[in-house]
């Protein structure tokens, strides 16, 4: 039975598994810290919803891409991956906190392709400096 969870194809299976439920639940996080409803936004055809939501799906991915690339287990991977995540809900509370004159959370929601590009790069970026920080 040790074999079955050596081979590369059900340890990427699990990984990929695991990276999928958790961005689920990171994206449910994020649904619950914005004023506007993100699917239903993006439905509706707000670029600028997508932009960022685009943003933190790729910020997730990345930061994931680093946990699994430097830690064994899938645990640590989720450990790392659920600090990252962490860390990147932070960058959008401090993306609002220093931008006072815009209100970054409502302007999304209103669809302002520039505030949305920007938030979704911040979370890019982000997401390889989480990424690059994470240990093995």
């Amino acid at each position: 039975m040790s074999l079955f969870w050596e081979n590369v194809i059900v340890v990427t299976a699990a990984r990929y598994s695991v990276v999928v439920l958790c961005t689920l639940v990171f994206l449910a996080v994020f649904e619950l810290v914005t004023s506007y409803k993100n699917w239903e936004e993006i439905k509706n055809g707000n670029f600028a919803v997508a932009m960022a939501t685009g943003g933190k799906v790729f910020g997730i991915a990345t930061i994931f891409r680093y946990s699994i690339e430097h830690n064994d287990t899938i645990l640590q991977s989720i450990g790392w991956g659920a600090l990252g995540f962490v860390l990147l809900l932070l960058g959008y509370f401090i993306f609002e906190f220093l931008t006072p004159t815009i209100k970054v959370d409502e302007e999304i929601g209103k669809g302002n392709k520039a505030v949305g590009f920007i938030s979704m790069m911040i979370s890019i970026g982000l997401s390889f400096v989480i990424g690059a920080s994470i240990g093995d």
